[in-house]
């Protein structure tokens, strides 16, 4: 991630939080925490933020601040385990067919399918606006985005209206990436994300979840959706066995790649 992206990811985590420790930043950022203090000295110099001991608080909040929603910020997502969610991507993207349409929800793991699909002809609606900009710049794939709002932090476009694009679509496969699945579901960060995703959901026969081993067995405290409406999970081969014999026992379908990281 470069410096500048960086520092802007701390400003809007100021905006949503006011306060944000060294520790706090340094994993939502995926940095270390000489990186993160060098960052708060700039921007504490440029005067968009106060330093304080042990991290640091946003300054008086604008009278428009831009709308926030909860979750980690995909471009520091992307660097946690990348060689993992590499072939986790590679294997969901094995799965689809030629001319097939499918369903990609916004999210580092699902962002790595873009590799893949440059060489495939398919028919894709996604809410991420970077994997459609990826595909559109490099491969032959038809993509559809759904209407509404930018959310820079997230990479993703997000409706609050029930009536748009999303309904004229059907997919015969969505595949989605969590911050946690445990025998209690699929989490997930912010009720507006559960809100759009749900509508993803409903257009598509199968639900696929890519989740390295470092989400599984991970709870929170909102859930997507019980596990009985996941078909199939992706996953390495550090995660918790326990864990995945509860998703087989569930009906899913447990796919085991080596781990890379």
């Amino acid at each position: 991630m470069l410096e500048k992206q960086r520092q802007q990811l701390i400003i809007e985590l100021l905006e949503e939080n006011t306060f944000a420790s060294v520790k706090m930043l340094c994993d939502q950022l995926n940095a270390s925490e000489a990186t993160i203090r060098r960052d708060l000295l700039k921007l504490a110099g440029d005067k968009k933020i106060k330093k304080i001991r042990g991290g640091c608080e946003a300054l008086l909040a604008k009278d428009k601040p831009a709308r926030k929603i909860s979750g980690s910020a995909f471009l520091a997502a992307k660097e946690r385990h990348p060689n993992t969610k590499r072939l986790i991507a590679q294997k969901a993207v094995e799965l689809c067919e030629e001319d097939e349409s499918i369903i990609i929800n916004g999210g580092s793991s699902t962002y790595m399918m873009a590799e893949f699909l440059r060489t495939r002809n398919m028919n894709i609606l996604t809410n991420s606006f970077v994997l459609a900009q990826e595909l559109l710049e490099n491969s032959d794939n038809q993509i559809t985005l759904p209407g509404g709002e930018i959310y820079r932090k997230q990479s993703i476009i997000l409706s609050a209206f029930e009536n748009d694009t999303i309904q004229n679509y059907h997919g015969s496969k969505m595949f989605m990436g969590t911050p946690g699945i445990s025998e209690f579901g699929v989490m997930e960060t912010d009720p507006l994300l559960i809100r759009a995703e749900q509508k993803l959901r409903k257009r598509a026969e199968k639900l696929i979840v890519l989740a390295d081993s470092s989400k599984i067995g991970v709870k929170g405290n909102l859930i997507f959706s019980t596990l009985s409406d996941v078909d199939m999970v992706i996953t390495d081969s550090h995660a918790d066995p326990k864990v995945l014999d509860i998703f087989r026992q569930a009906g899913i379908e447990v796919i085991i790649i080596n781990a890379a990281d």
